[in-house]
Order: C-alpha cells, then sequence, then structure tokens
C-alpha cells in the first residue's frame, strides 16, 4: 500500500459489489416475469423491476469507476489523492441519493414519483436508462463534478502518465455526455437522437476509454511489462475506439425518422466497432506472454484476460451480428438486442471492474494478493459468472432468432405474445443459468472472506 489516500476507493468498491447484488436480484425477478406474469404484482411489476434493474447497473459501475479511479490516480501521478474527505463526502451522497432513488421506484407509482419530483418544471424523466427523476440528475452532476475536481487536481499536481490522461478523458467524456440526459424534446425523433448521445456515447465511446486504462492500469502491475509498451497500444486502442465509437452512433438511427444516409455510416463504422475490442484481447494476452514476473494475484491476472476475450465476444461478435441497417431491420428490440447487451456489459464493464477490485482490495488490506485458497474461490467465481453469461447470451440469442422468424419474417407472423409463448423454454434455460450466475457472485464476495497465509504488499 503506498499511498493513504488510495484507501478512499473501498468504500465505493463494497457499495459497488453490494449493488451489483442487488442487480442481479432484480434481473432474475425480471426473468421469472418473463415466464410466470404476475410474479409479485402488484408489488414489483414487471416496469418497475426492469427500471431497478438497469438503474443499478450504471450506479454500480459509477460507483466501480470512481473506486478505480481514487486507487490509480494516487499510484499513477506519485501524489496523495488532492481531497480524500471530498471523496468520502461525494460517496455517501451518491450512496443515499441512489438507494432514495431505488426506494422510490419500489414503492411510488412512476408518475406520482415524476410529480414529486418537479418533473413538470423540467422534463427529463420516462426515458430508457435515464428514468431518474430530476433531484437524482442533478446530485449525480454534483458528485460527478465534485469527482472530476478531485482527480483532476490530483492530476495536474503530480506525475502526469498517458494511463491517467486517457482515463480522465473517459471520465469528463462521462461527465459531458451525461449532460444530455437533461434534454428532453418533445420531437420523438430528436428526442431519441439525443437520447443516445448519453446512452451510445457512454458504453461504445468514453466508457471504452476508462476500460482500456483501467485494463493497462492491472497489466502493468501483474505482468511488469515496461509502460511505453503498454502506453503505445492503449494510443491506438483509444484511437480506434473514438474513431469507430462516434460515428458508429448511426446504428441506433435506422429507423427512428433520421436521414437515409446514417444506414450506410451506421454500417460501415459499427461494422468496424469490434476492431479495439479485438485488439484489446490481443493486447491483454500479449502483454502476459510478455511478462517479466508472475505475480501472486493469479486471479486478477485472470479477470484481466477474460476481460479482454469476453469484451470482444460481447461487445464486438455479438454487436456485429445485428448491427447492419439490413440484418438490424428484422433484429432491432428483440431477444438478440437482449443477447448483446447482456454480454456486452458484463465483458467490458463488469469485468474491468471486477478486475481492479481483486488487484487493489488485497493491496489496500496491506497483501500483494489473497491467499491461495482465496484465489482458487475467487477464480471458481470467474468462471462461474462467465460461463453462465455466455449460456445467457446463448438462449437470448436462441429466443431472439425464433423471435424473428416467428414475428417478422414468417409468411403468417404471429403477434407478440402469441411469439413469447413460443420462446418460453429459452426463457427458463436463461433464468437457470441466471441462478448460476448469482451463485459465482456470492462465491466471489466470499473470497474476501477467506483467510489463509499471504503475501505482503510491497
Amino acid at each position: 500500500m503506498q499511498y493513504q489516500s488510495q484507501k478512499v476507493a473501498m468504500p465505493y468498491f463494497i457499495a459497488a459489489i453490494g449493488l451489483f447484488t442487488g442487480q442481479i436480484l432484480f434481473g432474475l425477478i425480471m426473468g421469472l416475469q418473463y415466464v410466470m406474469g404476475d410474479f409479485l404484482f402488484p408489488a414489483i411489476p414487471f416496469n418497475v423491476a426492469r427500471m431497478v434493474h438497469t438503474n443499478l447497473l450504471i450506479v454500480w459501475l459509477l460507483f466501480g469507476f470512481m473506486g478505480a479511479a481514487y486507487y490509480m490516480i494516487p499510484e499513477e501521478t506519485e501524489s496523495e489523492l488532492f481531497s480524500p474527505k471530498l471523496a468520502l463526502l461525494m460517496f455517501w451522497i451518491f450512496l443515499v441519493a441512489g438507494a432514495l432513488t431505488i426506494v422510490g421506484y419500489l414503492l411510488v407509482p412512476y408518475a406520482g414519483l415524476a410529480q414529486m419530483t418537479f418533473n413538470d418544471l423540467w422534463p427529463t424523466m420516462g426515458r430508457e436508462f435515464l428514468e431518474q427523476p430530476l433531484p437524482t440528475k442533478l446530485g449525480i452532476v454534483v458528485v460527478a463534478l465534485a469527482f472530476l475536481f478531485n482527480i483532476s487536481m490530483t492530476i495536474l499536481k503530480g506525475r502526469k502518465t498517458s494511463i491517467a490522461l486517457v482515463l480522465l478523458m473517459g471520465l469528463w467524456g462521462l461527465a459531458v455526455f451525461f449532460l444530455f440526459s437533461f434534454y428532453n424534446p418533445s420531437n420523438l425523433v430528436l428526442d431519441k437522437y439525443f437520447w443516445w448521445w448519453t446512452v451510445h456515447l457512454w458504453v461504445e465511446g468514453v466508457w471504452e476509454l476508462i476500460l482500456g486504462s483501467l485494463l493497462a492500469f492491472v497489466l502493468i502491475k501483474v505482468t511488469g511489462v515496461d509502460r511505453e509498451i503498454i502506453e503505445k497500444w492503449l494510443y491506438i486502442i483509444v484511437a480506434m475506439t473514438l474513431i469507430t465509437g462516434i460515428i458508429g452512433t448511426g446504428h441506433h438511427y435506422y429507423w427512428i425518422g433520421t436521414p437515409e444516409y446514417w444506414q450506410w455510416f451506421g454500417s460501415v463504422f459499427s461494422a468496424l466497432e469490434p476492431i479495439p475490442f479485438f485488439m484489446m484481447t490481443v493486447f491483454a494476452f500479449n502483454m502476459v506472454n510478455r511478462r517479466r514476473r508472475e505475480h501472486p494475484n493469479k486471479a486478477a491476472t485472470l479477470w484481466a484476460l477474460g476481460t479482454g476475450v469476453m469484451a470482444f465476444l460481447g461487445a464486438g461478435v455479438w454487436g456485429f451480428l445485428h448491427t447492419l441497417a439490413p440484418v438490424n431491420f428484422y433484429t432491432h428490440g428483440t431477444q438478440i438486442t437482449a443477447a448483446h447487451g447482456h454480454m456486452a456489459f458484463y465483458g467490458a464493464y463488469v469485468m474491468v471492474v471486477l478486475t481492479i477490485i481483486s488487484y487493489a482490495m488485497p493491496m489496500m488490506r496491506g497483501r500483494a494478493a489473497n491467499s491461495e485458497k482465496a484465489q482458487v474461490m475467487e477464480m471458481w467465481a470467474f468462471w462461474l459468472m462467465t460461463v453462465s453469461i455466455v449460456f445467457i447470451t446463448l438462449f437470448l440469442t436462441a429466443a431472439g432468432i425464433l423471435q424473428v422468424w416467428l414475428q417478422r419474417v414468417s409468411e403468417t407472423p404471429l403477434g407478440f405474445m402469441a411469439t413469447q409463448d413460443q420462446v418460453t423454454l429459452f426463457y427458463w434455460l436463461r433464468e437457470i443459468s441466471g441462478v448460476i450466475f448469482l451463485i459465482g457472485l456470492i462465491v466471489y464476495i466470499a473470497s474476501f472472506f477467506v483467510e489463509g497465509e499471504t503475501k505482503e504488499a510491497a
């Protein structure tokens, strides 16, 4: 443990894992509601379970990114955090605001929540992923600005590295593009057009910069490969991410009333979007193969390699499957979209946050790695979660292909609900896989409480 202020990351990581567990539980509730429509109704209707599931995903990943930045930046800049007290204050504000929002979703009808939170003065609610009430959105902006001020001031007073600057660029981009969640024009085409400036340009733009910098940081630590080599890779990945990701936004503009040229722009640049993810996979394996030391934290190395592979499969391969306009014409809004979303989020963002937690948590507890027994448990957790998300993706893909055929391609198309009846088997299989995923997550959490002989941190 080099810098005292790095310990600020610990509550962020603990909160992230707690919220992640909540997200999975609500995912399982939704999965059951697909096949048992009145499960927990009217206490938790499907639309509320879905809102909580997706909002928890965003909030816990933000906690993870913030914790990662607070851990990484002191080491990268070789200086203590500008204000650890501000970081802890923002942690509690963000946690309380997030918890109150989820409680609001669960206890108050959404229309009533909108009325209570002054949505009529500045309408921002009711849009997928951005359902948060106005006070919560404003709270996120305040927390993000305080966080960015803290990180930026730390970088300004310390050593400047490419990894720190790429991370900072990703984090500032995250904050700037979130501001489009406040713009809600009455024209539906305009609304959807700019809605994607938050939703797409986060996950297929600036979040990829955060992903790249976190992966680079962990790989430097566990492999001992020269920083110059890793930073060159990072530059190329960042360039490809921005070139493909920004114009690739067009693959969301196919069918919302925008000009026809977006079908070409969206198709061509989206087809290139797997390239940075493929480069991350090659990068991760290349660095581990060239390692100069055997780091005792083998679990963190496994998570880092898994991030590269799963990000490429989920965001790259499954994204490419339905990104071309002639294919997307039939597949958009089906379970194929859900299949891509589940594996892409897990591979690119869930895994990189678990990677940094796996590396940093033992270090913050004064050891280079958890005990061998704990690491074996953690690696079991890795395989349980990763294999189950692969099966979730495969079952959703099968459901999506059948859905497209029965509902959109067949000469005698079925209605939406009739089609859902035909794919019930895949929903049950998805639910079973989800339970295995939850078991994997519980094993991951338990691994941090296993005692045993450990190597002290240098």
